[in-house]
Formats: C-alpha cells, structure tokens, sequence
C-alpha cells in the first residue's frame, strides 16, 4: 500500500468516504459485508460499483415497470447491449448511454468519449458497428459558454466517428433553457451480428485466463463513475481529471481485433471496461458467471509510473476491454493482437471462490466478494411526491394562442432552434463511410441497408422533454410514440427501444416522481406499440447549482425494413400527388413551440395521447407503404401541420404543396396534437389507399410551382415561396452560432 493512501482506521474516523459518494449507511453495509474495515482499494471499488451510475441504485425499482422480454428479443437488460433478431439468422445490436457531466466540463473529450464507450458496448457483443446516433439538449445558445458546448460536443462527436469510420447517421437536438448549465450528451451505437457470434461478458470456467487488450492504464477518468453520479455545482471545474481521452484510432484497432478474436472458440467472455474501468468490468464478468477472478495489478500494462492499485482499478482510460480465454491459448489470442500492435496481456485467472482478489507488489491489496460489487448494492425506494406545478397545470383549460400573422409566425416557428435545420451539424458528421446509408440524416429516420440482403434498419432517436415536464407519464409515453412513428413513416416495423433516462436529484421527491411517471408511460407504449426495452443507461443528478433540467428520458428505436423498396422519406415526390392529412388536429399547445415562441415559457397540459389509435394508425399506414401507395410520410410533431407541410417541401425539387384546412385556424396550423401524419399518394392510387385508411383526409396536391399555399375556412393562410420558409429554415442554427468561437 501506498504510504500516501490513508489507513482503514483513518478512513472510517475522518469519513474519508463520503468524499467517494458513500453515505455513513453504505460504508457501514460494506464493513459487514466484508467483516472489517475496507482499505483505500477496497473503498474504492465499493465506491464505484456502489454508484447511481454503475449500480441504478435508486432507480432499479423503476426500471422493473419496463416490458423487456419478446419473441424478438435475444439479449435484454444486463450486457453490453440489447439484441434483437431481424431474421436470416442475423440480429441487431444497440444501446444509447449518456455522457452528460464530463461534456458540461470537457466539450469536445466528454462527448468523443461517449461515442468510444458505446461503440465498445456494441462490439463486445462480437457485433460489427454500422451506425451512430445522438440526442443532444443544449440552452438557447444566447451565451458564449452555451454556444461554447453546442459547438465543442458536436466536434466531439464527429471527430471520433469519423475517424473510426462509422457513420452518424441520425439524432435530434433541443434547446431550452434548463440545459444551460447541464447539457444532455446521449450516444447511441447500433451493430449487425450472425446469431452464432453473440458474445457475452462472463468470467467462466475455473482456471481460465483473464487479459487486458487495447489501450495501456493512465490516471485520466479516475471517479468518473462517482462524478456522474453528483449534482453539478461551480467546483465541478476542479474535477476535469475524471474526463476520459479518447484515441479513436486505438479503437479502430481495438475494434477490429475484437471481431476476429470473436471468431475463435478460445474466448469465454469479453466486456467492455467502461465506467469503473477494471473494477466494473472483473467483477460483474465474475458475478455473472458465478465465479471469482484473481489480477496481479503488476501485470497492468501502464502508461503513468508508480500508479496505485486504487488508482488502476478506478482509471476510466478508454479504448480498454477485459477477456477471459480459455486456459493454454492465450498465445493465439494474444497473436491476433499482437497484429493490431495492442497490449494483450494474461492479468489473471478465474477462480471458484467467488472473489475479486487484487494484487500488487507481491501483497492482496484487496479481497471483496464480486457478488457485492456487481449485484448486492443497497437499493433505495425513494419517496416520491407530485410537484405543485402539474396539479395547477392540470387545472388550465386548452386555449388557443392569439396569432396575428400566420405566415410570419411559422416563419418564426421554423427559425426556432428546436425546429430548424440540423444541417449545420450533420454535415459535420461523415453519414456514408461504408456506403450503407440508404435514408441520411434530415428525413424522419435514418435508414440503413443489411449488407447481402433486401433488407434495411430504420432507426431515430426522440423525446420532448417539455411534455414531460408538463405531464411525466403522457409524455413518456407520446416520446416512445414518436420514435416509434418516424419508424414506421419510414417504411419500418419497431421492434425495440433503448433507453437514456436523463433526471435530476432522485433524491428530490418531485424528481423522483417525474421518473416514475415517465416510467410508466415509457413502459404503456411499449407494451402498445410491441417494442420492448432491452437495454439503456439511467443518468441522474442532472442539475446544476440546483436547478434540474427537464424529465428527458430519450427514446433509441430501431426498426426493420423487410424490403428496401418500402423505404419512404418525407418529401412530396410528384405533382399532382393527393395530399393527406391522417388524425384530428384538436386546441392543444401545452409545450409547444407556438406557445414558447408566443409567451417564453411553457404551461398547462401536454397534448393527450390515445396508445391503442396510435397503434392502429402505426399499422395501417405501414400496410400502405408496403402496397406500394405512398410516395411520402412524414409525422407530425414540434410546430403542428404547418411546419410538418413545410419541412415536406425543403428537401423537393421545384414543388410545392397546395392545402386547404378546416376548422380554426390557429389550431389547424400549430396544435401538437399526437398520432396525425402527412401522406402523399398517386392519384390513381387515392381509392385503394383510403380503403386502407378510411379516416386519412384529403387536404391539397402537391404543386409544380415551388410555393407553399396553405388555405383555411376564410380564405389563405400563409402563401409564401418554398425557398423563402426553407431560407428561414436552415439560416437559423449558423446564425445562432459563434462559428469562430
């Protein structure tokens, strides 16, 4: 032991670990546990393991409410990431996991190293990555140091996607106020794999080997798991060391090498050393097989001198994996990386007693039971109570907004930098590396094809934290609903979710409440919409100096194309085309854009949502788009019908669309009300398709004239020329932007 490391009495006397997240309760459970004092090491990993980011410690009794379990399904919650099959004996493979506080502190290295965490997820389920996407929450970029992270976080994400050579394909952006000081960084990874190369990370099989690949140990990252896992406050700043560096390079060579060592029948299990680096990864292999694991911490390849065991076993370094091979053939696994120019050392062996035993400079720095670490935290049943504000918000009637000009208010709502154009950003991100991107970002889902096959991915990301903030479960369920229809809009079938559930202070009874809530929502749709949860990651805390950010627990769906020919995007097509309009527009603008562009703020009710119609309009418009009937789709959401019909032009070249609504103006244009689409379809195929959807409404045509005519009861609405909305549209975020910043 170090001579710097405090002792096992000093720990407990001075409470040295409450300044690693541990209450006075939790360091007594580890001593009995135990029977003694733990050491410095030793508090460390109790630390770690034992925080809200490792653990889900006070949101495990949460997560139970979700469906997790379908004929699809091959892998739920517990690994690296969800499996789900698409037939032929393939499967895909995803997961989306925060990496909000190190980007509050480090931009650019906190988000580059949240897209190498959940690529490692991804492969070490012996899947081959095809896709990246994120859903990213930023304040109004009206400060320097807002536009600072805006700008830093999407360089982040691009430089290390880019330079491993996988493609982002696909995300959203909100911003709001609330994330000035906490920006929400979710990545999200999806992979391909054959069903008979499904990895999984166990330590299995007594006497066999434990190595380290990849990249070498540095003290970069250390706490990184406890620092997600606390409030943000003005000395955060000081904690920039538990920021990871990433080196998408040394990935790319992880990466590969990982995908030929998963073809060798010598691998047992592989997992990812993600939060809590070595710590998590040991022991929850060992916990999951039963078994224990022994390392000799000497044996650590090393890039900082005179590193301490605690040091080691808490170092979140990235591009690091741990494997268990079995006994004798560590030499072929260890050629396979040799080949990549990595590190593949033999640290350790399985072992049957159940332990994590550490040791280091010829000592046991460390004896903790692996069970404790990985699956015997305390859980916490947090007390939950319904803030004041959704009883009075509850209580406000639906009023329309008083609009003055229409065509000036939607030329405003699509300057909204919620709404505007994300070209600004995606075009930092290479969306065609590896030349699958069938559908690339802008349209309502990514769309990617299956390499060899007819088949393609559809896959989004979504969440409107403002509903959810106005009515947690309503909320919860309409951003499972969303995903789920920019799915099926795009000539996808949902077949799971992943999850990000980004709150703030769970031990805020109203914050906690907002969780459950949106829980059960989350949890109503799926089981609607038959899209389980496998998979997802729980980011709380999420506040700064106090103030939490809006409830935002963002939705990963990925769908499957059966056929490439059913791939739709949103764009009106031909002239002469019908113009539908499918669902009720009703005077609904809790949380809307009109209502935030109109009085700063939002108030009152979330839009309703009715899970069976939604289910029903889902299926029937999926129907049509594999008769062949639609020539676009396009859901309807932020901005109501009015944006929706615009954003069906921006992307079209030389038309225009020519509607007429019915009913009150101001409710047709920008109410949010939930399940409504915009389909267009051949004339000649007008019949067939409204036998398929008897409910869907002629409301126009598409033109050849390239303007926007939007007609109501008394006369037109908005008249305008496409490119002087779609001027409007896509100048907004640059101009936001401090591009020299």
């Amino acid at each position: 032991m170090s001579k710097l490391e405090p002792t096992a009495e000093q720990i407990k006397e001075q409470k040295l670990y409450a300044d690693m997240g541990m209450s006075d309760e939790e360091f007594e459970l580890a001593c009995n546990i135990i029977g003694r004092i733990p050491n410095w090491t030793e508090t460390g990993l109790f630390s770690v393991m034992w925080s809200e980011h490792c653990s889900y410690k006070n949101s495990k009794p949460v997560l139970r409410k979700f469906p997790t379990k379908g004929p699809q399904v091959l892998q739920g919650p517990g690994e690296g990431a969800g499996i789900v099959d698409i037939g032929d004996e393939q499967a895909v493979v995803f997961k989306m996991e925060s990496h909000n506080h190190p980007s509050a502190i480090e931009p650019y290295q906190g988000a580059a190293t949240g897209v190498g965490g959940i690529i490692r997820d991804v492969f070490s389920m012996g899947a081959r990555p095809i896709a990246m996407l994120n859903s990213l929450r930023f304040g109004e970029l009206q400060s320097e140091r807002g536009k600072y992270l805006f700008e830093e976080v999407v360089a982040g994400i691009a430089g290390y996607g880019n330079c491993i050579g996988i493609p982002t394909v696909g995300g959203e952006i909100q911003f709001d106020p609330c994330y000035e000081g906490n920006p929400l960084v979710n990545a999200m990874c999806v992979g391909l794999i054959d069903h008979k190369d499904i990895q999984r990370g166990i330590a299995a099989g007594v006497g066999n080997t434990v190595m380290y690949v990849g990249a070498k140990t540095g003290r970069d990252g250390i706490h990184g798991a406890t620092f997600s896992s606390e409030e943000l406050s003005e000395d955060s700043e000081e904690k920039r060391a538990a920021v990871q560096v990433g080196d998408p390079f040394m990935e790319k060579l992880l990466l590969e090498a990982c995908l030929e060592v998963v073809k060798s029948d010598a691998l047992v299990g592989i997992q990812d050393m993600g939060a809590a680096g070595l710590t998590s990864s040991s022991a929850e292999m060992a916990s999951k097989a039963g078994t224990g694991v022994e390392m000799n911490l000497d044996l650590v390849p090393q890039r900082e001198t005179g590193m301490t065991a605690y040091e080691m076993m808490l170092s979140e370094s990235q591009e690091r994996m741990l494997i268990v091979v079995k006994h004798g053939r560590e030499e072929e696994i260890k050629a396979i990386f040799d080949k990549y120019g990595l590190d593949a050392v033999a640290i350790g062996r399985v072992t049957d007693d159940k332990m994590l035993r550490l040791l280091h400079n010829g000592e046991v720095v460390a004896e903790v039971p692996a069970d404790a670490l990985a699956e015997d935290a305390p859980v916490y049943h947090k007390p939950s109570k319904e803030p004041a504000y959704f009883a009075e918000f509850q209580a406000i009637e639906n009023v329309e907004p008083e609009v003055a000009d229409y065509k000036e208010t939607l030329t405003a709502l699509l300057k909204a930098p919620t709404v505007a154009s994300k070209e600004w950003v995606y075009d930092q991100y290479d969306y065609q590396v590896r030349t699958n991107t069938v559908v690339a970002p802008g349209s309502d889902a990514a769309v990617l094809r299956v390499r060899g096959t007819n088949k393609g991915l559809a896959m989004t990301t979504d969440c409107n934290s403002r509903y959810i903030y106005l009515d947690p479960e309503t909320g919860g369920k309409i951003a499972v609903a969303e995903a789920a229809r920019n799915i099926v809009v795009s000539g996808g079938e949902p077949l799971a979710i992943t999850d990000c559930l980004n709150f703030g202070n769970p031990e805020k009874p109203e914050i906690f409440w907002q969780l459950e809530k949106s829980a059960d929502g989350i949890s109503a749709a799926c089981t609607a919409l038959n899209a389980p949860v496998i998979g997802g990651n729980v980011s709380l805390y999420n506040e700064r100096s106090g103030e939490a950010v809006y409830p935002t627990p963002t939705i990963g769906m990925v769908g499957l194309v059966k056929d490439l020919s059913h791939v739709t995007t949103q764009e009106v097509k031909n002239a002469g085309d019908v113009i539908y309009l499918i669902g009720d527009s009703k005077t609904e603008f809790g949380g809307s854009e009109l209502q935030k562009l109109i009085h700063g703020k939002i108030f009152g009710q979330a839009p309703s949502i009715d899970l069976d119609v939604e289910a029903a309009r889902q299926k029937a418009i999926l129907s049509a788009i594999r008769s062949g009937l639609v020539e676009s789709a396009h859901d309807v959401s932020e901005g109501g019908v009015a944006v929706a019909l615009a954003e069906t032009t921006f992307s079209a070249k030389d038309l225009g669309i020519y509607v007429t609504l019915e009913g009150s103006a101001v409710t047709a244009l920008f109410s949010e009300s939930q399940s409504r689409f915009i389909v267009t379809v051949k004339e000649e195929n007008a019949g067939e398709f409204e036998d398929i959807i008897p409910e869907a409404k002629k409301i126009g045509v598409v033109t050849d004239d390239a303007k926007i005519t939007i007609n109501g009861d008394a006369g037109v609405l908005v008249e305008g020329t496409v490119e002087e909305f779609r001027s409007a549209w896509k100048g907004a975020i640059p101009c936001l932007v401090k591009s020299e910043a």
